[in-house]
């Protein structure tokens, strides 16, 4: 067997689709991205086609370590989301060849379900109270909403204070054991974490998402030493080594590597397995489609430091198109009590509505991250 053609497609609302096929007419479905530059990973999966033709899709390992190691540059979010895909769709195909889903490949599930949770607020968060009611009411047992809104290096309090409320607003009316994420989105500069981080304490949050970015790791386990909330960050990390130099940093409770950024499948795992080692939970970063989500199921499906799952149905990003509309076996996204039940169709485990993909990438979308700028005129952190 060998493969034979690498097709890339950009679908709504923001991401793009690679399929591989087989001589003998096996087919892969993979998903890289990068929001906002999906262009340049779909031109990078192109380049690397070159590679990939004629080889044997069942040799994984092989093709991974070759695309990544084969380049003298290396690393980044454009090269390591289109070998991210790839990994996928490759993962899909042999799932299918040994009619299994990928998990039973890696070992078999150490669990018969993962519990999800689901985005409120929006971009500038707004309504949190009644979002978060109403996805409970759905069966959600957590939500995940951004904090703030534009914050410079020193800020007000005003704005400090319009997150203690809605944080405050969405505990009293979900209860005390209801679970609240709060991703700072990297807004956030080291002074204010630390004022935010510790004034949050008092609505015991499941966990702070990105309370600074990730080239200010070192100061991770500095604001952990100014509150008890668990943290959490990674998705703005790509490689296997990027997660070993923020773990021996220390500071941080839960790693969020992205299946569709950082290297797929074959590279989440082991950064999943080094996270274990040091003690740190897996919560893969989702916002996106139905391939990415699929393969964060399997990875979840068999590390057994994987605590809670992403998904963006219903998220504010996903306009025109959502993660259903790409699959024909819709049901097997449905959550209940807050739950997902694990793949079981071989591969990856989605039946992909090829039909469709093909129709939205006969007039592809062009999404940019907006640009957001402080009072002053000044850049902001979006």
């Amino acid at each position: 067997m060998k493969i034979a053609e690498v097709n890339t497609y950009t679908v709504r609302p923001r991401w793009g689709f690679v399929e591989i096929v087989t001589d003998d007419g096996l087919t892969g479905w993979g998903e890289p991205v990068l929001e906002g530059h999906l262009g340049a990973v779909l031109a990078c999966v192109r380049e690397m086609a070159d590679y990939l033709y004629g080889r044997n899709p069942l040799h994984i390992e092989d093709i991974w370590t070759m695309l990544y190691r084969a380049g003298f540059y290396r690393g980044g979010g454009v090269l390591m989301s289109a070998i991210a895909g790839i990994d996928q769709a490759l993962w899909d195909i042999k799932g299918k060849y040994h009619d299994a889903p990928v998990y039973e490949l890696l070992g078999g599930p150490c669990r018969n379900r993962i519990k999800v949770y689901s985005w409120i607020g929006g971009d500038r968060p707004s309504d949190v109270k009644e979002a978060a009611l109403a996805k409970k009411a759905e069966g959600f047992r957590a939500v995940k909403m951004n904090a703030t809104e534009e914050l410079q290096i020193i800020d007000s309090y005003e704005k400090i204070d319009a997150v203690l409320e809605r944080t405050a607003a969405v505990r009293e009316a979900c209860g005390k054991y209801f679970g609240i994420a709060i991703d700072f989105h990297g807004r956030v500069h080291k002074p204010m974490a630390k004022v935010l981080a510790k004034k949050l304490e008092e609505f015991e949050p499941m966990f702070i998402e990105e309370p600074v970015l990730c080239e200010h790791m070192e100061a991770f386990s500095e604001i952990a030493s100014y509150c008890n909330i668990p943290i959490a960050t990674g998705e703005r990390l790509f490689t296997k080594y990027d997660f070993r130099r923020l773990l021996s940093a220390g500071g941080v409770s839960i790693v969020q590597p992205d299946l569709s950024h950082a290297g797929g499948i074959t590279e989440v795992r082991k950064i999943a397995a080094m996270a274990e080692a040091y003690d740190v939970a897996l919560a893969p970063h989702c916002p996106l489609g139905p391939i990415a989500l699929a393969s964060c199921f399997q990875v979840d499906a068999c590390s057994y430091n994987a605590v809670i799952q992403e998904q963006s149905m219903g998220i504010h990003y996903n306009v025109g198109r959502s993660v259903l509309d790409y699959v024909h076996n819709k049901e097997d996204f449905c959550f209940k009590d807050g739950y997902a039940d694990l793949p079981h169709l071989p591969g990856i485990g989605v039946d992909m509505n090829k039909e469709l993909v093909v129709s939205e990438n006969m007039a592809p979308h062009a999404w940019k991250n907006p640009v957001w700028r402080h009072e002053d005129g000044s850049i902001a952190e979006w």
